[in-house]
């Protein structure tokens, strides 16, 4: 079943638009969109199921270079 979710990004200060790069090249986002306040950045995804979804965000995300800390919202009802 496929999990869509909102990650909200804190990212290290000067990293913000080389993160957000990043992370439109990944296939499952859709949207991100850098913004003032915290937090820094917020992303859309698609996954193909929850576990891939952690897979994602464990392999993809956290190893953007900037990225200190995700915080993620799975969508409950579409």
């Amino acid at each position: 079943m496929p999990t869509k979710a909102y990650i909200l990004l804190k990212v290290k200060t000067g990293k913000s638009r080389e993160v957000l790069n990043t992370l439109r090249t990944i296939p499952e986002v859709e949207q991100a969109h850098a913004c003032f306040g915290q937090p820094d950045i917020f992303g859309l995804v698609n996954a193909e199921s929850d576990q891939a979804l952690a897979e994602m965000i464990m392999t993809k995300i956290h190893r953007i270079p900037g990225v200190e800390e995700t915080d993620t919202h799975i969508v409950a009802q579409d």
